[in-house]
């Protein structure tokens, strides 16, 4: 006969899906790396020649995709409910987003400080900000990810009231449109400062305020918000 399966603990889940986040951004990394070094015909370098670049362009954003797949694809393999799904891909991504400069400081001695502009993503149009912009939002995500499944693993609420999802969901857009307000002008070449920074801490104000009124022990009988 068959014993049944004992429940994966908590520690056991969490140390799988940080490693393969870590190993996810270090691959993405070396493959960012191999790409730079064929746009150039040289040594790899942060900048975006959109002339030297296009060749390649769909197979970038095809790995993009691919990439936001597997993030996906751990998630659901790791969580239990929609909920805890939702917080190990969160999770992953974060590491994934920290490891891969971590990997491409390494490799190609970029970026050289947390002020240097990056192209984040190319779906639909490339976003842009300084690296220390994702950074903060992966350190948000792994925090709160581990946060939100280890809460769900013992059995406790993480309540995403309409007002807390609404919160998060303005959050999210403002941080991304922080993102794609200075998209032509770095594309084109031009390192002035980012403006949309008051954007991406009015969005990352709200959604942490959302992410820590979900996660938070309430009375009894206090409603969700």
């Amino acid at each position: 006969m068959i014993s049944p399966a004992r429940p994966v603990s908590f520690r056991s889940v969490a140390f799988a899906v940080i490693a393969f986040g870590i190993a996810m951004g270090y691959l993405e990394g070396a493959g960012v790396a191999y790409l730079r070094a064929a746009v150039d015909a040289g040594p790899a370098t942060p900048e975006f020649d959109q002339a030297a670049f296009r060749p390649f362009e769909a197979i970038e954003v095809a790995r993009e995709v691919a990439t936001l797949v597997m993030i996906g694809a751990v998630g659901w393999l790791a969580g239990r409910t929609r909920l805890e799904r939702l917080a190990w891909a969160a999770v992953v991504f974060g590491a994934w987003d920290i490891v891969y400069y971590i990997a491409l400081r390494l490799a190609i001695g970029w970026p050289a400080s947390l002020t240097d502009w990056d192209v984040l993503l190319l779906i639909p149009d490339p976003w842009v900000g300084p690296v220390w912009a994702p950074i903060v939002v992966s350190l948000a995500l792994v925090g709160f990810g581990l946060a939100a499944a280890w809460r769900l693993r013992l059995g406790r609420s993480v309540r995403v009231g309409r007002r807390a999802a609404g919160a998060a969901l303005a959050g999210g857009c403002l941080v991304i449109g922080s993102f794609l307000v200075d998209s032509a002008r770095v594309v084109a070449g031009d390192q002035g400062p980012w403006t949309g920074w008051p954007l991406f801490w009015a969005g990352m104000g709200l959604a942490v305020a959302a992410s820590v009124a979900a996660i938070r022990d309430r009375p009894a009988t206090e409603a969700p918000g």
